[in-house]
């Protein structure tokens, strides 16, 4: 891919509590991502600093005010210091709500710049959605924050993708009462036409995609519950009449294993847990987080902040290099 045609990318180190700024620093340090997309640092000076240290190496940067000012030919990372953070307030491995509305403004600069076309798409690294809210970004989680300042209007959904695996659900971060309520024959075909449409743009020609059942055993023919019969079943049936190579429902206990071995690439769960105990299970330091609906390209590491380990220098880059990775692929096409 030319300079010319490689989409340009807003990296964020995620909250500085936690392993986003060292994966970040390891990333830039030596160009690992430079033939999947430009990339663009935004964020503190300072948290690519305490990075570096952290992750024992340098990064020649390009401090400049704007994407749009950045000089593709030169070796220096292009750079944006925000000025906002420093990371010497907020210790790190420890939440902080500080620290969380920090990390929102910076996203939501990150979005604006979006807006006004100079990055094709967002990849961040792990942030905290509890210090997020309490810092007054009050969201469940990024994804409903990124489409209010996008002012997006209709159906999105978190999907997680592993070893080229898509795994999406029709409900998502609610408490369990209230996921069973809100699964409709329109979600649930929402759910199924954002799975085929995201996995079509990232070049996956006719995706093939099964949808999980509700109940276990997939309702044993009506004896655990009549969702599957009444329900699922006819919403699959109705969306694969429209041409999406989709079927189910499933029990949800063994089509995850179906799909790891190839038969689909994708599955479509219910609720959050149904698809996420399996999709971590298969690979928790590989798998990259997409809010697939949106009109920017949002991408991250499916793991989170990693206060245990945040500071050693020791986070694996692995998934935040395959976020990159997705969000070259989804940005441009």
């Amino acid at each position: 891919m030319s300079t010319e045609t490689r989409p340009i990318i807003a990296l964020l180190p995620g909250d500085c509590t936690g392993i986003g700024p060292e994966q970040t620093a390891r990333i830039l340090h030596d160009g690992r991502m430079a033939d999947a997309a430009r990339l663009v640092f935004l964020g503190d000076r300072r948290v690519l600093e305490q990075g570096m240290r952290h992750a024992g190496v340098t990064v020649a940067c390009d401090w400049i005010e704007r994407p749009a000012a950045a000089d593709w030919s030169r070796p220096a990372v292009p750079a944006i210091d925000l000025g906002t953070i420093d990371p010497g307030r907020f210790p790190v491995g420890r939440v902080s709500a500080e620290s969380g509305r920090l990390t929102g403004d910076s996203l939501a600069h990150a979005i604006d710049l979006a807006l006004a076309g100079e990055v094709e798409a967002i990849t961040f690294a792990p942030l905290n959605k509890r210090a997020l809210f309490d810092g007054g970004w009050r969201f469940p989680d990024e994804h409903k924050l990124f489409a209010d300042r996008l002012g997006h209007q209709g159906y999105f959904s978190e999907m997680n993708v592993l070893d080229g695996q898509w795994m999406s659900r029709v409900t998502g971060h609610l408490s369990l009462r209230e996921a069973l309520d809100a699964i409709t024959a329109e979600t649930i075909a929402d759910a199924i036409r954002l799975a085929d449409r995201t996995m079509r743009r990232a070049g996956i020609a006719r995706p093939r995609i099964a949808v999980a059942a509700l109940n276990p055993h997939a309702g044993e023919g009506g004896l655990f519950g009549r969702e599957e019969i009444e329900l699922i079943r006819p919403t699959v049936e109705a969306v694969a009449s429209t041409g999406i190579d989709c079927h189910g429902p499933f029990p949800a206990d063994t089509i995850y294993l179906k799909a790891f071995a190839g038969a689909y690439d994708g599955v479509v769960a219910m609720y959050h847990d149904q698809g996420q105990i399996a999709t971590k299970l298969k690979g928790f330091n590989k798998g990259v987080t997409v809010t697939a609906g949106l009109d920017t390209v949002f991408t991250t590491p499916s793991h989170g902040v990693a206060y245990d380990i945040a500071g050693k220098g020791i986070a694996d880059t692995g998934a935040f290099e395959a976020a990159i990775r997705l969000a070259g692929r989804l940005a441009g096409r």
